[in-house]
């Protein structure tokens, strides 16, 4: 069964274009900030999480009101499928994990990368869960912390100042 042909114009644009839209736009320029101080993980990168996770939370609230709609019919429905957010939770943890590397003076760099990525993950789930204002605010904070501290630090974020960032297996000399 095809759910979303249930949809009203009104409720694509408000349930899914909106949230999908605000999340591109916040992800892209904390994405853009990272890319332009020459981080591995920049604007491609934080858009497809975003954006995967604001797809994973419509989906969700599309499932849960669906299942209300057979609850109120007379079918009892657990509460199962209404756990998949949580585990974007986890897996983005992951994905940030790979961002972050210890150089040969064992300096660990890549921890605000993997955060922003963390962050951007949960926007889109705030968003894509329909909470538009929380999702919002939280995205212009996090807008506004990059780009003041990368002002503050003496940086253009809006000009690419760096080489791009390899994670360790890319830079190693393979024989």
């Amino acid at each position: 069964m095809i759910l979303d042909l249930n949809l009203s114009l009104e409720e694509i644009l408000v349930k899914i274009m909106l949230p999908l839209v605000l999340t591109y736009l916040i992800s892209a320029f904390v994405g853009l900030e990272r890319q332009n101080v020459g981080k591995a993980a920049g604007l491609s990168s934080h858009i497809l999480v975003a954006m995967g996770s604001a797809g994973i939370a419509i989906m969700q609230r599309l499932m849960f009101e669906y299942q209300v709609g057979l609850a109120q019919g007379g079918l009892n429905i657990g509460p199962e499928q209404q756990r998949v957010i949580a585990q974007v939770v986890t897996g983005i943890g992951f994905v940030g994990a790979g961002v972050i590397i210890k150089d040969q003076a064992h300096v660990v760099k890549g921890i605000t990368t993997a955060t922003t990525i963390w962050v951007t993950a949960m926007v889109g789930l705030i968003l894509g869960s329909g909470y538009i204002l929380v999702g919002t605010i939280l995205g212009l904070f996090m807008v506004i912390l990059v780009l003041v501290r990368d002002i503050v630090r003496g940086f253009n974020p809006f000009k690419p100042q760096a080489k791009q960032e390899k994670p360790e297996s890319e830079s190693e000399n393979k024989s």
